[in-house]
């Protein structure tokens, strides 16, 4: 296994991640100011909080993070019902009800012959992805034991390098949530179902945590993170000049059989940031870069030539700019 660096550096091409779907491979364009904000993150031993609008790219920065470090990476999406123990382990209280009814007598047999508790908690606690980050291989026999998949490491990577742990869209937890990490993260420890201790390796992970801004963070938790902002160039010469480099990345002449031509990139641009102007005018949520590739995209699997897919764009842009309800957008 090759060496990796433990910082990132600034890569001089567009970074190959897993694709979209089978035989669609996503690109990462590493700005200079992410590379930073990832390396003091990695300095400083404290989460890195990244915060921006939808589409910004803040998931992609922390997968490929991991690739470019050649860490294992780990990720899971919170939502309103997520608590902050979800995140460290889950315990499967309804596979256990459903062996206790079929075991029956055979569960007694086997404690009297004083083996393992074939219902005890460990069989029905799962790690989470900070298991997974701060000990992998504690994390891979508990696994085993409660009969769960672990997480798949990409190719280059491996958790002898350490763990990229990704906690998306933290803001649509409630604020009990990152209250519930605060000793856990600053501690690098936490405490499992049958007073087992899960202690942070000799490895710290890189923790990347996101929010789209829905609700705000307590003061206490953010004091714990560094926090670096994701955003998209005011200036429109400077928008087009950016979605152009991130379609060129994914659809360029790095590849002949995946290329789009150059008008066709800066047509989908000019289109995107006239929408995105009008809504941000009206208040609404604006189409990023997420949407400008998903336009690509449509027009370069059912474009034959550039001409068609010039036709296209107007067509299907409707599709992929305008969400908002009718009556909405004036």
């Amino acid at each position: 296994m090759s060496p990796v660096p433990r910082y990132l550096t600034l890569p001089d091409q567009p970074l190959r991640l897993d694709g979209f779907g089978p035989g669609e491979p996503a690109y990462h364009v590493f700005e200079p100011e992410d590379v930073e904000a990832v390396n003091a993150a990695l300095a400083a031993g404290r989460p890195l909080l990244l915060r921006g609008e939808p589409g910004t790219g803040k998931s992609q920065l922390a997968r490929a993070a991991a690739k470019e470090l050649g860490r294992a990476f780990v990720s899971t999406v919170i939502d309103a019902r997520s608590e902050a123990s979800d995140l460290m382990w889950t315990f499967d209280a309804v596979r256990r009800l459903a062996d206790a009814q079929v075991m029956g007598s055979e569960r007694r047999e086997l404690r009297q012959q004083g083996q393992d508790d074939p219902l005890g908690e460990a069989h029905y606690t799962a790690p989470g992805p900070l298991w997974w980050a701060f000990r992998w291989s504690d994390a891979s026999e508990q696994a085993a034991k409660a009969r769960v998949a672990p997480p798949p490491v990409p190719e280059d990577c491996s958790p002898e390098r350490g763990v990229v742990v990704l906690l998306d869209e933290i803001d649509k937890a409630d604020a009990s949530l990152p209250n519930g990490l605060l000793g856990c993260l600053g501690d690098g420890r936490f405490s499992v179902p049958g007073g087992g201790i899960v202690e942070q390796g000799d490895i710290e992970p890189l923790v990347i945590i996101t929010t789209n801004e829905e609700r705000s963070l307590p003061d206490a938790f953010l004091r714990r993170c560094l926090v670096h902002k994701l955003a998209l160039p005011e200036d429109r010469q400077a928008l087009f000049e950016t979605l152009v480099a991130r379609g060129r990345a994914h659809f360029g002449a790095q590849d002949e059989r995946r290329a789009l031509d150059e008008e066709v990139l800066g047509e989908a641009a000019k289109q995107l940031i006239g929408d995105r102007q009008k809504l941000r005018r009206q208040g609404l949520a604006a189409p990023g870069c997420a949407e400008y590739l998903d336009l690509l995209r449509i027009v370069h699997r059912r474009g034959e030539s550039t001409e068609r897919q010039l036709e296209m764009l107007e067509v299907v842009g409707r599709y992929v700019l305008d969400k908002h309800p009718p009556g909405m957008v004036g």
